[in-house]
């Protein structure tokens, strides 16, 4: 199985730890889960889709005044 070898410096590694304690899952698993999620084709489709919504919402609002 690849695998990623990342360096962070001490704060982050720390905030990275502590968000994975609370989540109640290994470090590991914790950064995997955020790099997938962040990869994600949907997630990204959904974002691109909420920003051409907004902008459509604007243009309406500014003609509505």
């Amino acid at each position: 199985m690849p695998s990623l070898n990342i360096e962070f410096d001490g704060a982050e590694h720390a905030r990275l730890k502590d968000a994975a304690e609370r989540e109640g899952v290994s470090l590991k698993a914790f950064v995997h889960d955020a790099a997938v999620e962040r990869s994600s084709d949907y997630r990204q489709r959904v974002e691109e889709l909420a920003r051409e919504g907004a902008a459509w919402s604007a243009e309406l609002n500014r003609r509505l005044k």
